[in-house]
């Protein structure tokens, strides 16, 4: 569920390798780069999943409404950080933590002056 949640959101690929007793690894891959990972969190293991990725968007609005869609829950909607950008906070369908980023973009008026 995981999986498929993240390829259609983000558009990543993935590679899946066996782990023996700890199951199966899945690497997330954009392009050839590979740029994330997941485990299955064992059964017994207390708390919740305990990652928070900050994935790299084009366009804050429409990934943080694309993720909506898919089911995540939103804890944090769009929202800027001074000079830096914007991100917002999902958890996705299976509990997992997870925030958007986009990065400022630089004034084009201010370049051209």
């Amino acid at each position: 569920m995981a999986k498929d949640f993240y390829t259609g959101v983000i558009g990543w690929t993935t590679e899946d390798m066996d782990m023996g007793s700890m199951g199966t690894y899945t690497m997330f891959k954009q392009g050839d780069v590979q740029c994330g990972g997941m485990l299955a969190k064992p059964q017994d293991s207390p708390g919740p999943s305990a990652w928070l990725s900050y994935v790299a968007v084009d366009d804050i609005e429409a990934s943080h409404a694309r993720a909506s869609e898919l089911g995540a829950k939103i804890w944090v909607a769009p929202t800027t950080i001074p000079n830096i950008g914007q991100f917002s906070v999902c958890e996705d369908p299976t509990g997992a933590m997870f925030a958007l980023f986009t990065r400022q973009r630089e004034n084009s008026d201010a370049e051209s002056t």
